[in-house]
C-alpha cells in the first residue's frame, strides 16, 4: 500500500474478523518488539474506526469498552466498568437559516435547545442583535473554555439571545468543542458552523439580515463508563498505563491511533518481566473536560504513593501529517508534528533517546502543570510523580473528517516501543 495515500476501512477488519491483538501477535517468524506490528496497529485502527462516532456513553462509545475488555482479558487481566454520567444530545441536527441559505450546526454541548430562534443575525462589535455570529481566528480549536467561552459571554452581554461560533481552521470543518460535565457553560444556545460554510452567513450578519436558529433535539443525560483492568504481581507499587476512547465523531486520528498504542503497550507490559503491579484504563467522558479521568484519579486510581509510574497516551499520539496547499490537504506518511512528549525531570534524557527521530516527540519537555493539557494536566495535579505523557492536535482534531485518512498504522509501533524502553529503564534502572 502507498504509505502517502488516504486508508480505507475494509469491511473483514470492521467486523473484527482476524483483526485482534494476540490473532495478530502470533504472525509466524517476526520477532516481536515491544512495541507491537504494523499489522497489529491497523487491526486496531480499523476495529475503531468500525465502531461510528465515540461520543461519551453513545453507541460506538459502548461498543468500543465492550470490546477492550475482550482485548484486556485475552491478555490476563482483570476488568471492572467505572460507571458514571455525561451530558447527551440526540434529534434533528440544529441549523441556521437566512432568506438564501441554510447550514447545520454542531450543537455545542452542554445543549441548551431551542425550537426556533428568529432574530438579526449580527457580528459583535459590529453591530446588535439576537444571535451572535463569532468568526474565531485561524487555529485548531478544541474546548469552549477560555477564547470561545469569553466571546460568548461578552456577546450575550451585547445582547445576544444566541450565539454561532466559527471554528476557523485548517481543514474548513466545523469543531466540536469540549465542555464541563456537570453544567452548560452557556445559558443560550451555540451552534459550531463550519468556516467553509460561512461566507453567506458573515455578509447576512454584515448586514444585520434576519435569521433562525433551530436546535430541536432532546439534551439530557446517560450513562457512560471507564474500561479499567490490572493485572496484580504482589509487587509493593504500580504501573498506571491510560488513554481516553470516548470523543467527537470518530476522532481515529485523534483517539484511536492513541488506542492503538495503549493496546500494543499493555500487551507488552502483560508479558514483560517487570517488577510492578499494572492498572490500565481506558476513559469515556473525555470531551467533558475529562470527567471519566477525573472519576479514576478520584475514585479507582493507586494512590500516588503507590504509583511507580504513571504513563498517559492522550490525544493525537501517532495522527498523520498534511501538506496544506490553500484549502487542499494532501496526506503525508509522516506524523503531525503537533504533539507533545512530557516527562518528570529525571526521565527527560530517557526519553529523548527513546522517541530521537519522531516528529514532535524527540523534543521531551519536563512536566510542568501550568503548560500540561488533557487527562495528563489532572494526573500531574493530583501529585502523581514520575508520570510521562503525550497530548496535542492534529489537523482533523475533533472534526467529522477525522477518519482512517487521517492515520498511518507504520507511525503507532514506534511511539509504542519508545513508552516501553522508557518504562523498562524507569522501573529496572536507576535513574
Amino acid at each position: 500500500m502507498d504509505s502517502n495515500a488516504p486508508l480505507s476501512a475494509s469491511r473483514r477488519a470492521i467486523l473484527g474478523v482476524g483483526a485482534t491483538l494476540l490473532a495478530a501477535g502470533s504472525a509466524a517468524g517476526a520477532p516481536a518488539k515491544a512495541g507491537g506490528s504494523e499489522t497489529q496497529a491497523m487491526g486496531v485502527l480499523e476495529r475503531y474506526a468500525g465502531f461510528g462516532d465515540k461520543a461519551a456513553g453513545g453507541p460506538g462509545d459502548i461498543a468500543c469498552g465492550e470490546w477492550l475488555e475482550g482485548q484486556l482479558k485475552a491478555l490476563g487481566y482483570a476488568c471492572e466498568r467505572q460507571p458514571f454520567e455525561v451530558p447527551a444530545y440526540e434529534g434533528e441536527a440544529p441549523t441556521l437559516s437566512i432568506e438564501d441559505a441554510q447550514a447545520c450546526l454542531i450543537p455545542q454541548a452542554i445543549v441548551v435547545p431551542t425550537p426556533g430562534l428568529t432574530g438579526r443575525l449580527f457580528v459583535p462589535n459590529r453591530g446588535q442583535g439576537e444571535i451572535a455570529l463569532l468568526v474565531l481566528p485561524y487555529a485548531r480549536w478544541s474546548t469552549a473554555k477560555g477564547e470561545v467561552e469569553r466571546r460568548v459571554k461578552a456577546a450575550v452581554a451585547a445582547g445576544a439571545k444566541a450565539a454561532v461560533v466559527v471554528t476557523t481552521g485548517p481543514t474548513g470543518e466545523g469543531l466540536a468543542l469540549n465542555t464541563p460535565v456537570d453544567k452548560p457553560l452557556f445559558d443560550i444556545p451555540v451552534g459550531v458552523l463550519a468556516p467553509r460554510e460561512a461566507d453567506p452567513f458573515v455578509e447576512a450578519a454584515a448586514k444585520g439580515a434576519t435569521a433562525t436558529l433551530r436546535m430541536a433535539g432532546r439534551s439530557f443525560r446517560r450513562p457512560a463508563w471507564n474500561v479499567t483492568a490490572t493485572l496484580k504481581r504482589g509487587a509493593a507499587k504500580t504501573l498506571v498505563i491510560s488513554t481516553p476512547r470516548s470523543g467527537w465523531f470518530g476522532c481515529v486520528g485523534e483517539r484511536g491511533s492513541g488506542l492503538a498504542a495503549w493496546l500494543l503497550l499493555v500487551e507488552w507490559a502483560a508479558k514483560a518481566r517487570l517488577p510492578v503491579n499494572l492498572a490500565l484504563v481506558a476513559t469515556s467522558g473525555h470531551e467533558y473536560e475529562y470527567a471519566g479521568g477525573e472519576q479514576f484519579i478520584e475514585h479507582l486510581a493507586p494512590k500516588p504513593a503507590d504509583t511507580a509510574l504513571w504513563v498517559h497516551l492522550g490525544a493525537n499520539v501517532a495522527a498523520r501529517d498534511w501538506h496544506e496547499r490553500g484549502a487542499q490537504l494532501a496526506p503525508l506518511p509522516s506524523a503531525d508534528p503537533q504533539r507533545y512528549l512530557l516527562a518528570s525531570p529525571h526521565l527527560v534524557d530517557a526519553c529523548k533517546a527513546a522517541f530521537a527521530g519522531q516528529p514532535g516527540l524527540e523534543q521531551t519537555y519536563p512536566v510542568d502543570p501550568k503548560q500540561t493539557a488533557g487527562e495528563l494536566a489532572s494526573i500531574v495535579r493530583a501529585g502523581y510523580d514520575p508520570a510521562m505523557g503525550i497530548f496535542g492536535s492534529h489537523r482533523f482534531h475533533h472534526a467529522r473528517g477525522d477518519d482512517l485518512r487521517c492515520v498511518s498504522a507504520s507511525l503507532v509501533p514506534p511511539v509504542a516501543d519508545a513508552f516501553a524502553q522508557v518504562i523498562e529503564r524507569a522501573l529496572t534502572k536507576p535513574a
